[in-house]
C-alpha cells in the first residue's frame, strides 16, 4: 500500500471505449442530497475505536474539547475549525483509517443514505456520466460510499501521511462544512454543483478543483521499478518460461505438503505443453504411494480450478502429463526400484525438492533424516542423472541470530554465531553420533532402572504392573524418554551454533554440504521466507494447516493483547503461491542453464511490512470479522486490539503475571477439601501462551533481517512481455492492507483456525472425479 501522499487524477472526464466521446463530469455533492454528515461524527468514531485504551480515553478527550469549542470556531472561520477537528487523528494509521472508514460506512451511513439522492446518482452513473462525489467527509469513509454507488472519482478530504502515520494535517483542498442556510436550503435529492459554484465554494481555481480529484479505489502500488545490478550474474532478456519447460521431464518431491501441493497445481494448468511431472510418494504402512495421490487429488480444494476447467477430462489430464513413483528420500537412491531410477535418470531434466519437516523442535533423528541426509541422497541421485539439475526448497531463517541484510550468497559451513572451525559434514557425523549414544543410554540399566521405577511409581492403571505389561508399559516409556531427550540435545546444539531451532540448523547443514558436494552440479537453493496464504492461485485466499503464523493470529483474535515484539523488525511474509511462481521461473532459469545459485523469495527489502504493522492489520481483520458477527462475545472481542510491548512489559502484565496469580491463588485454596481444584484450565492455558510466544520469539522479537531477492526480480525482469502477468514474481506490489484484512486472515479462520480448535472444517459438496463416480471432497488438513 502506497503510505505517503499520492497526487490524485488531474483527468477531468472519462472517456468511452465505444464511441470515444467525452463523457460529462458532473460534481455531486454528497451532503444535503445523499447524508446528513457532519465534520465530527467520524472523526469521533475514528478517535473512539483507537488501537490502545490509552489512546481512547486520550482522543475522546480532545473531542469532547472540540466539541465545546466548535461553535466558536466554526463562527470565526469554518475552513479552519475543520482543520483543528482532524488534529485528533494524529498518529492514528492509514491502515486503521481505511478499515474504520469502511465499518463506519457500512453500519453507520448506509442505513442512512436518502433513497431518492441515491437513485439519481446511480442513474447518472448509468447513463454513462463521469460522476465526482464531493464531500466534507475523509476519504476514508467516502471511498467505501463511491465505491457503492458505482462512482469511480470523489474529492474529499484527505490527511496528510508519514510512513503510514497522520500527521493530522489536512491537504488542501480542505472541504469545508456548508453554512448555516445551506443546511435548511440545500436538502434536494439533486446533488449537483457547477464546477465553478464548487471551486468558489473551496476557495480554490477550477484547475485546482480538477487537480483534487482522487479514485474512489485503493491506489496499487508501482509495478515498474528499475533494477540495477551490483552483483551476480545478469539476466538477457527474452526468458520464456514456457518455451525452458516445454516437452522436459520434471520430479516433484514433498507434493503432499503445502507448497508442493500447489506448485503441482499451477504447473499443470499454467504449463499444459510440460512434458512429464514424476511424483515421489513415500508409502504409508498399507497406503501405497498411487492412492495417497489419488487421495489428496479427490479431496483437497487446490485441485478445484483444474477440475473446473477440464471437468471430467481431468482424470485423463492427469494420467498424461503425472506419474507417481513409489520411494523415499530417506533411503539411498531415493528408495527407487532399480529399472525406474535409471529411466529416470536418463529422462529427467529437472528434480524439485520442496520436502522437509517444518516443525521448529522436532525430534533430532526426524529433522536429521528428513532435511539434511535426504537432501544428500537427492544430490547423489543428480549426480548420477544424464543431464537433470536440481532445485532444492531451503528456508532465509538459515541465517539464524543475526542481524542485518542476508544477502544472496551461499556461505559454506556456515554458522551465525561464526564458529572458528566449524564443518558441516563433521557436524552430520557428531549430530549421528548423540544420536546412536543416546539410543544406546535408552537401552542401558541406570536408564531402564529409572523407567521402571517411574512406571512402578505411576498413580493410574500402570500402578502394580507386572511381567509382559510391565515391560510394555517400560517400553513406551523408553520411546517417550528418547524422544524427549533428542528434542532437547538438538535444540540445545542449534542455539549453540546460533540458529533458533532444530528445523533452521538442518536446514542449514542441508545447504552446507550442497555447496560442498554439489558445486558442479546445475542446482539452485531457493529460501522462502514465511509462506502464507495465497493472493490468486490456485485461488484467493488458499492455506492449510497449522503453519507458521497462525497459532498466533489465533491469539490476536482472543482477549489476549500483549505481544512481546520489536515494533520495526519486518516480518517477512510471502504468499505461496508468489513462491510457486518463483519456482517456477528458477525451474525454467535452471533448466536453461541461466541460473544464480541462491534465490530468496522474501519481502522484507522490496516490500517491508515490519511488527507493529502486522499486529494492528491482524486485529483490524479479526474486527472486521467480529463487526459483522451478533452477540455480546463478538461485541466485547472487537474492543480487544492487539499491541506490540516490550519482553518486560509482557512478563510484567501479560500471560506470565497472570500465570503466577492464577498458581498463587491455586496455592492458597489447596488446603480447601475440594473435588476439583479451580482454575486449572485457565492456569493450563496461560502456559500453552507462554510456550507458544517463546517458540516464536526469534521471528516477532530477535534478529532483525532484512533478506534480498534481486534474483527473482532480475528471472522476472527478463522475461518476454506476454508472459510477465503470468509467471511474473510480484511479491513488491502486494497490498498488505487488503492482503491481511480480506485474503490472509479470513483463509487462515476458514482452513486453519478450525482445526486449532478442533472443529471440523466447512462441508463441501462431493465432486465427479471420472465417469460419474462422485467421491467426497474437503482437505486433508495436513501442515506442510
Amino acid at each position: 500500500m502506497e503510505e505517503s501522499n499520492h497526487k490524485p487524477s488531474a483527468s477531468p472526464s472519462v472517456t468511452t471505449g465505444v464511441s470515444a466521446v467525452t463523457s460529462p463530469t458532473v460534481y455531486w455533492r454528497v451532503e444535503g442530497s445523499l447524508l446528513d454528515l457532519t465534520v465530527v461524527q467520524p472523526v469521533a468514531f475514528f478517535t473512539w475505536n483507537a488501537q490502545t485504551f490509552t489512546e481512547r480515553i486520550r482522543r475522546r478527550g480532545l473531542i469532547f474539547l472540540m466539541a465545546a469549542l466548535r461553535p466558536f470556531l466554526y463562527s470565526t472561520n469554518r475552513k479552519f475549525a475543520t482543520r483543528v477537528v482532524h488534529t485528533a487523528l494524529r498518529g492514528v494509521t492509514r491502515d486503521r483509517l481505511d478499515l474504520l472508514g469502511e465499518e463506519y460506512f457500512q453500519y453507520k451511513l448506509k442505513p442512512q443514505l436518502k433513497a431518492h439522492g441515491v437513485e439519481r446518482v446511480q442513474e447518472l452513473v448509468r447513463t454513462g456520466a463521469d460522476v465526482v462525489l464531493v464531500s466534507q467527509g475523509l476519504e476514508h469513509v467516502m471511498k467505501p460510499l463511491a465505491l457503492h454507488l458505482g462512482v469511480k472519482r470523489l474529492v474529499a478530504n484527505r490527511l496528510d501521511f508519514r510512513d503510514g502515520v497522520a500527521t493530522g494535517r489536512l491537504l488542501e483542498p480542505v472541504v469545508r462544512p456548508r453554512g448555516a442556510f445551506a443546511l435548511i436550503q440545500e436538502q434536494s435529492p439533486d446533488g449537483r454543483r457547477a464546477p465553478k459554484t464548487l471551486a468558489r465554494q473551496l476557495d480554490i481555481s477550477l484547475e485546482q478543483l480538477r487537480g483534487a480529484v482522487i479514485s474512489s479505489r485503493r491506489e496499487p502500488a508501482a509495478e515498474e521499478r528499475p533494477i540495477v545490478h551490483f552483483e551476480g550474474q545478469p539476466q538477457a532478456v527474452g526468458f520464456s518460461v514456457r518455451r525452458a519447460l516445454a516437452g522436459k521431464h520434471v520430479m516433484l518431491i514433498g507434493v503432499t505438503g503445502f507448497i508442493g501441493k500447489v506448485w503441482l497445481a499451477n504447473a499443470l494448468m499454467e504449463l499444459p505443453k510440460i512434458g512429464r511431472i514424476y511424483l515421489l510418494i513415500r508409502r504409508q504402512k498399507s497406503n501405497p504411494a498411487q492412492r495417497r495421490f489419488e487421495k489428496m487429488v479427490e479431496e483437497s480444494p487446490v485441485f478445484d480450478p483444474l477440475f473446473e476447467k477440464y471437468g471430467l477430462g481431468f482424470a485423463e489430464y492427469l494420467r498424461e502429463k503425472v506419474e507417481v513413483v513409489e520411494g523415499d528420500v530417506a533411503q539411498c537412491g531415493l528408495g527407487l526400484n532399480a529399472d525406474v531410477a535409471r529411466r529416470l535418470q536418463r529422462n529427467l531434466d529437472l528434480i524439485v525438492n520442496s520436502s522437509g519437516l517444518t516443525d521448529f523442535n522436532p525430534d533430532l533423528r526426524d529433522a536429521l533424516t528428513t532435511n539434511t541426509d535426504a537432501a544428500m541422497n537427492i544430490l547423489e541421485f543428480v549426480r548420477g542423472a544424464d543431464h537433470a539439475g536440481l532445485l532444492h526448497l531451503s528456508t532465509c531463517y538459515v541465517a539464524g541470530e543475526r542481524d542485518g541484510r542476508v544477502t544472496e550468497k551461499l556461505i559454506p559451513n556456515y554458522t551465525p554465531h561464526r564458529v572458528p572451525g566449524f564443518d558441516a559434514e563433521q557436524e552430520l557425523a557428531s549430530l549421528h553420533e548423540l544420536i546412536a549414544k543416546a539410543e544406546a543410554q535408552a537401552e542401558g540399566t541406570e536408564v531402564t532402572a529409572g523407567l521402571r521405577s517411574q512406571s512402578l511409581a505411576k498413580e493410574h492403571a500402570a500402578k502394580g504392573l507386572q511381567g509382559a505389561a510391565l515391560e510394555n508399559q517400560i517400553r513406551k516409556n523408553r520411546i517417550r524418554w528418547l524422544r524427549t531427550y533428542l528434542t532437547e540435545a538438538g535444540t540445545r546444539r542449534a542455539k549453540e551454533l546460533g540458529w533458533p531451532n532444530t528445523y533452521t540448523l538442518t536446514k542449514s547443514l542441508a545447504e552446507s554440504l550442497i555447496v560442498k558436494h554439489g558445486a558442479e552440479l546445475p542446482i539452485a537453493v531457493v529460501r522462502p521466507a514465511i509462506v502464507e496464504t495465497s493472493v490468486a492461485k490456485p485461488f484467493v485466499g488458499w492455506n492449510e494447516g497449522i503453519n507458521t503464523s497462525a497459532s498466533l493470529s489465533y491469539l490476536l483474535g482472543t482477549y489476549f493483547r500483549q505481544l512481546p515484539s520489536n515494533e520495526s523488525k519486518r516480518l517477512d511474509i510471502i504468499p505461496v503461491d508468489a513462491v510457486c511462481a518463483g519456482m517456477t521461473l528458477i525451474a525454467a532459469a535452471i533448466v536453461e542453464r541461466r541460473h544464480d545459485q541462491l534465490y530468496q523469495l522474501a519481502t522484507s527489502v522490496t516490500n517491508p511490512c515490519d511488527m507493529g504493522r502486522s499486529i494492528e492489520l491482524t486485529s483490524l481483520a479479526h474486527r472486521k470479522h467480529y463487526r459483522a458477527q451478533e452477540g455480546l462475545e463478538s461485541w466485547l472481542r472487537l474492543r480487544f486490539d492487539a499491541i506490540p510491548v516490550s519482553k518486560t512489559r509482557y512478563q510484567r502484565m501479560s500471560a506470565p503475571a497472570q500465570r503466577a496469580i492464577v498458581k498463587s491463588i491455586q496455592r492458597i485454596m489447596s488446603p480447601l477439601p475440594l473435588k476439583k481444584t479451580p482454575l486449572v484450565k485457565a492456569e493450563r492455558n496461560l502456559e500453552r501462551v507462554e510456550k507458544l510466544i517463546e517458540l516464536f520469539e526469534p521471528f516477532i522479537l530477535f534478529n532483525e533481517h532484512d533478506f534480498a531477492a534481486d534474483n527473482v526480480e532480475k528471472l522476472s525482469h527478463a522475461l518476454i512481455e506476454e508472459e510477465r502477468d503470468e509467471f511474473g514474481y510480484k511479491a513488491r506490489t502486494l497490498d498488505w492492507w487488503d492482503y491481511w484484512i480480506n485474503v490472509h486472515i479470513p483463509a487462515l479462520r476458514r482452513w486453519t483456525y478450525p482445526l486449532i480448535e478442533g472443529r471440523p472444517l466447512e462441508a463441501r459438496p462431493a465432486r465427479s472425479l471420472q465417469n460419474g463416480e462422485t467421491v467426497k471432497t474437503g482437505t486433508d488438513g495436513g501442515a506442510w
